[in-house]
């Protein structure tokens, strides 16, 4: 699958607002099954980019508060870091799913030794169907990360656009495995 990434300086904070969309070959339910943000799912097993996820409180059925750790990255230039977030999934009628986030600080998840904590603003996922092609999924995505830390922005810029593309690259062969 081909992904598109693109990007504009961000609303939210000092960085970008990082875009990626492509058509995935698997169904929106294959798809979302490899994306979900939920406990034990498949999500760290195929992201290089998330190393463990866990709920820290389950505030509903589709709203939690969650921390992802990342490993390090670039050759070890960018450490280990954590996010907590506030997470919100979403289903509508025209069969669409979404995932949404953004940083939230929360008693139960200070900052924890070893991790840098970075901050999501406003980011989610959209799997959306295909009219007429019940096995396609439009993926739309879109990322505004802080890392944290004392990285030069143009370190963080120049990683994001790769990421993006090695995230739609990795989900690719996760939702064919799932097939297969």
């Amino acid at each position: 699958s081909e992904v598109a990434v693109s990007w504009r300086p961000s609303a939210e904070f000092a960085g970008n607002l990082d875009k990626g969309e492509g058509i995935l070959p698997a169904s929106p339910q294959s798809v979302w099954e490899c994306i979900k943000p939920v406990a034990g799912g498949l999500r760290t097993k195929w992201d290089q980019n998330v190393k463990d996820f866990e709920v820290i409180e389950a505030i509903s059925d589709t709203v939690s508060v969650c921390r992802t750790t990342t490993p390090s990255a670039c050759m070890r230039i960018i450490s280990p870091r954590e996010f907590v977030d506030v997470v919100v999934m979403k289903q509508y009628e025209d069969g669409t799913m979404l995932s949404a986030a953004t940083n939230v600080e929360h008693p139960l998840c200070p900052p924890q030794p070893n991790f840098v904590r970075g901050f999501n603003y406003p980011c989610g996922c959209f799997c959306i169907p295909v009219p007429g092609e019940p096995d396609k999924t439009e993926l739309l995505t879109f990322f505004q990360t802080d890392l944290g830390g004392y990285l030069p922005q143009t370190v963080v810029d120049s990683f994001f656009p790769s990421s993006i593309s090695g995230f739609y690259s990795n989900l690719n062969k996760a939702v064919k495995a799932l097939k297969a």
